[in-house]
């Protein structure tokens, strides 16, 4: 009897420790106990190609990690697939890489309407779609969207902190507005208004919108000078950015410049645009810039700047979104950590939301990274800064 005892004891035990090794091995998805399957879609072709630079960075990041033993034992596989900034093509993309490449979630996807594409699908299909490259204020919404989380500074409170400067600096201001006829180009309209308040519709004097596959925005420019504008907001990405600026320099004209913070690079924008044209151009910056000889002597740039000789010998150094694709791949390395052996969708998501004092070394300092199953805002800290043709001085 006591034998039998025993027996039902031992098996009790051995049940129990199943039971801790199944809870300490979790898997969803796209992960095996070596690998974890990623996918993105990125504009490796078309009008935002520029930004496809993110996506090499972060394979140069993943690759390093790889090489030093992944995560938790795990290497990382970044699948990506070229949507050419095209919102169906990223769809049928991600559609790929959830039904038949088997990933455990999206990372990093480009663009408000190309995100706001894929948005329904994986939040229907409960994929997490996680630290998107861009930044709509809906990307924070979890009540409503809980698998999409963003990463940058959102679009409205960006919009808003460049028309607090303007109205403090220029309140009579005559402002002109270049945007992208879209998600992303509307919803930052809607925050400089929001911002400007009830002075919105005497000192907005233009607004001129471009679709993001027009060849050039040149009319657009000069339609703007001819309204008397006096301070310029560009909400663009890259390409325009850059055809913006330089008409600019051709028409000698030079209003206050307010960029959006995800053109704001020198390698994709200012330097096709001319260094010396792009002196004065403003924007919310929230990373060190490794351009600026004021981070020469810091360790966390010097640590990147050796990481991009080693892992992506002849890139740009002065190309911000090398920086910005090292900073993305930190964060979801973070959350796989977090994550362990459960390495469920479910818990890759939770993770993502439980984010604590986590401090990315090239953001500015004093940025640390809070998110909550209620509070999918990720980047938050942002500083004006001015180009002076060669690297950012911050404004007071």
């Amino acid at each position: 009897m006591m034998h039998f005892a025993r027996s039902l004891a031992g098996v009790a035990v051995l049940a129990l420790l199943s039971g801790t090794a199944l809870a300490q091995k979790q898997y969803g998805p796209g992960v095996s106990d070596t690998e974890i399957k990623v996918g993105q879609t990125a504009p490796l072709s078309g009008p935002a190609s520029a930004y496809g630079q993110l996506s090499r960075a972060e394979a140069a990041y993943f690759k390093t990690l790889n090489d030093k033993g992944g995560v938790n034992g795990r290497k990382i596989t970044l699948l990506t697939l070229d949507d050419g900034y095209s919102p169906a093509k990223a769809v049928e993309g991600v559609r790929q890489l959830v039904e038949s490449d088997n990933v455990a979630l999206i990372f990093n996807v480009l663009g408000t309407p190309i995100n706001t594409a894929v948005r329904p699908y994986l939040n229907r299909r409960q994929v997490p779609h996680l630290f998107i490259a861009a930044g709509s204020i809906s990307f924070a919404d979890p009540a409503k969207y809980h698998w999409t989380i963003g990463w940058q500074p959102n679009l409205l409170d960006e919009a808003r902190f460049y028309a607090q400067h303007a109205l403090k600096t220029k309140p009579d201001a005559k402002i002109g507005v270049l945007y992208q006829d879209d998600d992303f180009g509307k919803e930052m309209v809607h925050g400089l208004k929001a911002g400007l308040g009830d002075k919105a519709a005497k000192m907005i004097v233009s607004e001129q919108s471009f679709m993001a596959t027009d060849p050039t925005i040149e009319s657009q420019v000069i339609a703007l000078r001819g309204a008397g504008v006096d301070t310029l907001f560009l909400f663009t990405y890259a390409k325009q950015a850059a055809q913006a600026i330089r008409k600019l320099d051709d028409l000698q004209w030079k209003p206050a410049t307010y960029l959006h913070l995800g053109a704001a690079s020198v390698g994709a924008t200012f330097k096709p645009a001319g260094l010396e044209a792009s002196a004065g151009i403003m924007t919310a910056g929230f990373m060190k810039d490794p351009n600026d000889p004021k981070w020469a002597d810091d360790p966390d740039i010097k640590v990147w700047a050796e990481w991009m000789k080693a892992n992506m010998p002849g890139a740009d150094m002065s190309d911000t979104l090398n920086l910005a694709g090292y900073a993305y791949a930190m964060t979801l390395e973070q959350v796989l950590r977090q994550a362990g052996d459960n390495l469920t969708r479910d818990n890759i998501m939770k993770q993502a939301a439980n984010l604590k004092d986590f401090r990315i070394p090239v953001l500015l300092p004093g940025s640390l990274i809070n998110t909550s199953p209620t509070d999918y805002k990720v980047i938050e800290t942002v500083r004006l800064q001015r180009f002076n043709g060669k690297s950012w001085d911050f404004v007071e």
